[in-house]
């Protein structure tokens, strides 16, 4: 009889032991929580973490915005032409460099953060987990995330 090399807990190569199954699953899980949740505000879990960014500072560039959502300018781009279109920010060239483009909030923009602070207790409670463990979870994935930019670095 062929030996089943995924029943042996000590293989490599089980799809359980690995951590990029593991992130891809809970990523896709967790994003379809946040999608019933963010479709009443009219935003997409992109545009929510764009909109976080600028509740945190605005006006911003779009190069600051690209740093802090650790995203390509290339991928940020057409978040902030739908956010823009609907009405949710402005973009504007700097007047002193004009290669840099300013995003500012909207009056509707800042309207939206009210709303907003709804989305994590809602995403907490549909998860049914406590706030310190997916504080740590966060803070583990932080850690992860650094480690893997250190290799890719180095």
């Amino acid at each position: 009889m062929a030996r089943n090399p995924a029943a042996d807990t000590a293989d490599l190569l089980a799809l359980e032991r690995q951590v990029c199954f593991a992130l891809a699953v809970a990523n896709r899980s967790v994003l379809a929580i946040y999608r019933p949740i963010l479709e009443p505000l009219g935003i997409t879990h992109p545009q929510y973490l764009v909109m976080l960014a600028l509740w945190e500072q605005s006006p911003r560039t779009v190069t600051d915005v690209s740093r802090a959502l650790q995203l390509e300018p290339a991928t940020l781009s057409p978040l902030l032409k739908r956010l823009e279109a609907n009405g949710l920010v402005a973009r504007e060239r700097s007047a002193e460099d004009e290669r840099q483009v300013h995003v500012a909030l909207t009056p509707a923009g800042r309207k939206l953060r009210a709303k907003a602070e709804r989305v994590p207790p809602a995403v907490i409670a549909k998860l049914g987990i406590e706030l310190a463990e997916l504080e740590r979870l966060r803070d583990a994935l932080n850690r992860v995330t650094a480690a893997a930019r250190a290799a890719l670095e180095g």
